[in-house]
């Protein structure tokens, strides 16, 4: 499997302190969930641009966010495709923490800041991303499955 880097930003990391019942929603495990995909079909020299919703009981997310990519077209690749590996910025932990990450690759193209992912060769690529993040006390959330993807040739 081929490790990549990429850009990865938080975008907000707000402390929050809730009462009553939605208190015990925060756990040791990050919780994550797709917030928006900024397209669900790409062209060559295009960004996809993946906001990620987090929430975390000691805010210790400044760990890794996992990112697989897989293609449903491409028949001498099935399965996984990638495996990135990206480093959350450091930053103070503040318990109940919430925010967006955002994880951005460029298509077919070399953007500064950004790696490249690429779909098949010689015909339009229909691929997902499985995602999910590790927290710094080694908790892991859920895995998260994008919808469809499309990267026309």
């Amino acid at each position: 499997m081929k490790r990549m880097k990429t850009k990865l930003l938080i975008l907000l990391a707000i402390p929050v302190i809730f009462y009553g019942c939605t208190k015990d929603s925060y756990t040791s495990a990050p919780q994550i969930s797709i917030k928006s995909i900024n397209s669900s079909k790409l062209s060559t020299g295009d960004l996809l641009l993946i906001d990620i919703n987090f929430t975390d009981k000691e805010g210790d997310i400044s760990d890794t966010l996992w990112i697989q990519k897989f293609s449903r077209t491409c028949p001498n690749t099935a399965g996984v495709q990638f495996t990135s590996a990206n480093k959350v910025p450091d930053f103070t932990a503040t318990s109940n923490l919430k925010g967006v990450l955002e994880v951005g690759y460029a298509y077919n193209s070399n953007i500064s800041g950004y790696n490249t992912i690429s779909g098949c060769g010689n015909k339009n690529d229909t691929a997902y991303f499985k995602i999910w993040l590790k927290d710094l006390a080694n908790h892991v959330s859920d895995t998260i499955i994008t919808s469809n993807i499309i990267l026309l040739k």
